[in-house]
């Protein structure tokens, strides 16, 4: 999958709320109102990560999960960063 370009990226950027770019990542924290929340949703992000074989880094601190993607083989975003920002946003 080819990287995508600042224009193209831009405008991936406008159909996601909540995502930054930090470099060459996607980036978004998600609140919740505690450890158990933020525990769960990992559960569901998980299976939705493994179906969809793309995988966020993810850090989680009690009632926050920071995720960040990026597609390693490409060298920085593609559009499928921004497939699994959208499925992540579904969850």
């Amino acid at each position: 999958m080819d990287r995508l370009e600042p224009d193209q990226i831009e405008a991936g950027l406008s159909m996601l709320s909540e995502w930054t770019v930090s470099g060459e990542n996607l980036q978004r924290t998600i609140s919740f109102g505690d450890f158990r929340e933020a525990i769960a949703f990992v559960n569901k992000l998980a299976d939705a990560a493994e179906a969809a074989a793309h995988h966020p880094d993810i850090m989680i601190r009690y009632g926050k999960v920071t995720l960040t993607l990026t597609t390693h083989d490409a060298g920085g975003l593609t559009q499928k960063d921004f497939e699994m920002a959208a499925v992540i946003d579904s969850l």
